[in-house]
């Protein structure tokens, strides 16, 4: 009976450490701590077109990686629908446009889109395959400008400054065609969508292209291009989000992962002097 007794109290015990090692917590440490599990990783949506900005944006995807940031970037063609998309929520932020495109997008559209961050400076050139020489355009010579407001504008004072036409005075770079008062050489006007412009090249006589849409078509603003924004333009393209979502942690991780002088290097030595770096 005593044989039994022991036996029964035993097994007892063992049933008893089994039972706590099987209640005890997954996440409790041997010291009786725990440890907590993994953050998720925030996601960033970012729509941007293709060079440089999602060019940039890849440079710095693994970085913010490691800082908790799950950055996903959407190329797009246009200018349009990644302001749209940001403001419908579909995207958190885009990178892709300058302080002018935005004030005037807001505007037409009653959003309140925001600056986050100024990363870098395009300079915006004119382009031909018929010329060589901006003196050789020759009377009734056709030029091809952006539709939009604000590229537009940027793009007849572009042609102003080098002498082709004269603009309504105190316009600047918000200058319609209607607001040439000088054209000497009975230039004609025809406006396109930005990013359609690199394919009229090789037809017209002379296009003025932004250098994102230059550059993903190859063309090489420093040696390519008859006229030539110079390096102090105003126009930096800047990282936009919404007034509910600028000041969050992730965004403002992308912020600073834009302006580090890893990026600087990387504009730098990336395209030599076509983009330029603003901070």
């Amino acid at each position: 009976m005593k044989k039994l007794l022991v036996l029964l109290f035993a097994l007892t015990l063992v049933l008893a450490a089994c039972g706590s090692k099987d209640s005890a917590s997954p996440s409790s440490s041997p010291s009786g701590g725990s440890s907590a599990a993994p953050a998720k990783a925030a996601t960033l949506k970012v729509g941007a077109t293709a060079v440089p900005h999602a060019e940039i944006l890849k440079f710095i995807q693994p970085k913010l990686k490691e800082q908790g940031v799950d950055l996903q970037i959407v190329e797009f063609n246009d200018y349009v629908q990644p302001n749209v998309q940001v403001n419908e929520k579909q995207l958190d932020a885009n990178f892709f446009q300058h302080a002018p495109y935005l004030e005037q997008f807001n505007k037409d559209n009653n959003a309140k889109l925001v600056k986050v961050a100024g990363v870098h400076v395009e300079p915006m050139g004119a382009y031909s395959k018929k010329i060589k020489k901006i003196d050789e355009l020759k009377d009734g010579a056709t030029v091809i400008i952006p539709d939009d407001p604000t590229n537009s504008g940027r793009a007849l004072a572009l042609l102003e400054k080098n002498g082709l036409i004269k603009l309504k005075e105190g316009v600047g770079v918000t200058g319609t065609v209607r607001d040439i008062t000088e054209n000497k050489k009975n230039l004609k006007f025809k406006e396109l969508e930005a990013a359609m412009l690199p394919r009229t090249v090789d037809e017209a006589d002379l296009s003025v292209i932004n250098t994102n849409f230059a550059l993903d078509a190859k063309l090489v603003p420093t040696k390519d291009a008859l006229l030539l924004e110079g390096k102090d333009s105003p126009y930096v393209n800047i990282l936009v989000a919404r007034e509910d979502n600028k000041d969050s942690d992730a965004m403002q991780k992308l912020a600073k992962a834009l302006n580090t002088p890893e990026v600087k290097k990387f504009i730098e030595d990336t395209y030599k002097g076509e983009v330029v770096p603003a901070f």
